[in-house]
């Protein structure tokens, strides 16, 4: 069905329920003698017009929908409830759980028939980054990332598990690498007079506490768990992206803007957000696609702290991403 006729059906209903609704609302609530009940009748009609329009608007776009793609956006640091992290005042993103039930929602949806995923993120932790990147990837039919302002390390995790990423020539692209960190406070604690003394079965089961030197032992121990973690990453980017898995190590973790990041092959092509949109309609065959975002439902309360939380961190982002307290060992993409 073409989008002039969907247009046109989708308007026939609204028109014909609000006559309909004029109707019945001129009989029921107008016909009084009355001048009040005149003013009170006449207002009614108008409000039952009103009513009818918003419920032909919804049983119009449920009848004939006007979109074919759904895009669902990664924005922020990755986490599992969307939080920025210990530090006050680091911005938070949208939760990874809802991102993936937002993804599972379109595939589910019969009006949907391509994916597009909107990347802005800097990466975060390992789990949620890769609970995305399964929902993306498991999705029937077309899947195009595309890179905003930064697409780095657990976003392009996310980007590699679809057909395709695009990026504007000045996106910020790659990172592939991973972090484990643990804040020392060994020293302060003896100048301070705390120690630590460990009740732990199991050698390594405090590998990693803030208040401990680590022994080399264990510092070989923690390496060995994010080189593991490492050469997932680099495995998942080469099949994904169908690199070798030599050129994706030779990055280093380094980040680079999207111009030369398509050169690397870390992005298949650079455009605008239109670009993006053609593609998609040239990957389903159409002379054009419609697009409607998938988001979750977020209260005002939420809305509200979001926006405060994400001045601050814009504010005072170097602080925050280089000292994280942890009460152990964590590893982030």
């Amino acid at each position: 069905m073409t989008d002039s006729f969907t247009r046109i059906y989708r308007l026939t209903i609204v028109v014909v329920l609000a006559v309909v609704a004029a109707a019945v609302g001129w009989v029921l609530f107008y016909r009084v003698p009355d001048t009040l009940a005149d003013l009170a009748g006449l207002l009614l009609v108008i409000g039952t017009v009103v009513a009818a329009l918003r419920v032909g608007g919804r049983l119009a776009a449920s009848a004939f929908p006007d979109y074919d793609v759904a895009e669902v956006a990664v924005e922020g640091p990755i986490s599992r409830d969307g939080g920025g992290g210990p530090v006050p005042g680091r911005g938070g993103g949208t939760p990874a759980d809802d991102i993936v039930e937002q993804i599972d929602a379109a595939a589910d949806d019969e009006n949907v028939d391509a994916l597009l995923v909107k990347l802005n993120t800097p990466g975060g932790e390992v789990l949620p980054s890769d609970n995305i990147r399964r929902a993306a990837a498991d999705f029937d039919g077309p899947t195009v990332a595309y890179a905003t302002d930064t697409c780095a390390s657990g976003g392009y995790w996310i980007a590699s598990g679809c057909d395709e990423l695009w990026s504007h020539d000045v996106s910020v692209v790659g990172s592939i690498g991973v972090i484990g960190s643990s804040v020392n406070a060994s020293e302060l604690a003896d100048k301070v007079g705390l120690s630590y003394e460990r009740f732990a079965a199991g050698k390594y089961k405090d590998a990693g506490m803030a208040l401990k030197e680590p022994t080399e032992d264990e510092r070989e121990y923690l390496q060995g768990l994010i080189d593991d973690y490492y050469d997932d990453f680099v495995e998942r980017v080469a099949e994904g992206r169908d690199m070798d898995p030599q050129v994706v190590r030779d990055t280093e973790a380094r980040v680079y803007l999207g111009e030369e990041a398509h050169e690397l092959g870390l992005v298949d092509s650079l455009g605008t957000r239109d670009d993006v949109e053609a593609r998609l309609a040239e990957l389903l065959g159409r002379d054009e696609v419609s697009v409607r975002e998938f988001t979750p439902e977020v209260g005002l309360t939420d809305r509200l702290r979001g926006g405060v939380e994400g001045a601050a961190y814009a504010f005072g982002a170097g602080v925050a991403s280089s000292v994280e307290p942890d009460d152990g060992f964590s590893f982030r993409f």
